[in-house]
C-alpha cells in the first residue's frame, strides 16, 4: 500500500545529500537555521519565563517554529517506528562482533539492554554510560553551542571555523571514549 521508499532505510548517500540540501534550502526559503540544541532553551523560556535573566527573552519570535520543527520530528520518528518500519536497527556484523567483545549481548531492540535499561543504569558501566555520558552530552552542546547534528550540518554548511573545531572535538571524543572508556567499562 505504501510505497517501497517509505517502508525502508534509505542509503546514506540519498539521505546524506538531501538532509545537506535541506539546510541551504531552510536558510534561503525560511531565513532560518537548523538545529535542534537550542529547543531546551525556548521550551524552559516558554514554561519558566521569570527563573532568570538568560530565560527571559521572545522565545516566540526566536524558537517557536524551531519547537515546531523538534515536535514534528518527535511525530515523524514516532510515525516511522510504529507505522511504517520496524524498532531493529540494522547493525553490520563487525559491529556486533565488538559490540558482544565488550559484553554486550542483547543487541535487539534500540538500544543494548544491558545498558539502556532500569537494572542497567544501577550498574557503574550503565550509570557512567547514560547518566555520566549524558552529562557530557548536554554540557558539551551548551559549551560547543550546539549539538553534533547542528555544527556538522549547518555549521560547516556556513563554513564556520568554531563549527569545524566543534565537529573535530566531537570526533575525537567519540574516538577517546570507543578505545579507551569503553574498554575501561565493559
Amino acid at each position: 500500500m505504501l510505497p517501497e521508499a517509505l517502508t525502508h532505510t534509505w542509503p546514506w548517500y540519498i539521505a546524506g545529500p538531501l538532509i545537506g540540501l535541506f539546510v541551504p534550502l531552510l536558510q534561503l526559503v525560511g531565513d532560518k537555521q537548523l538545529g535542534i540544541s537550542g529547543n531546551l532553551r525556548h521550551l524552559c523560556s516558554a514554561l519558566l519565563p521569570r527563573r532568570n535573566d538568560f530565560l527571559r527573552y521572545d522565545w516566540r519570535g526566536a524558537g517557536a517554529w524551531n519547537l515546531l520543527f523538534a515536535l514534528g520530528t518527535l511525530a515523524g520518528g514516532w510515525i516511522g517506528v510504529s507505522l511504517l518500519g520496524t524498532r531493529e536497527i540494522a547493525i553490520s556484523p563487525e559491529t556486533q562482533a565488538a559490540l558482544r567483545g565488550l559484553g554486550l549481548q542483547d543487541l535487539s531492540g534500540l538500544a543494548p539492554r544491558e545498558v539502556i535499561s532500569w537494572s542497567g543504569l544501577l550498574s557503574l558501566r550503565g550509570f557512567v554510560s547514560v547518566v555520566v555520558g549524558g552529562f557530557l552530552v548536554g554540557f558539551g552542546t551548551a559549551y560547543a553551542g550546539g549539538c553534533t547534528s547542528g555544527h556538522a550540518i549547518n555549521g560547516l554548511s556556513g563554513f564556520q571555523v568554531r563549527s569545524l573545531w566543534a565537529v573535530l572535538g566531537f570526533f575525537a571524543g567519540g574516538l577517546l571514549a570507543t578505545h579507551l572508556l569503553l574498554p575501561l567499562l565493559y
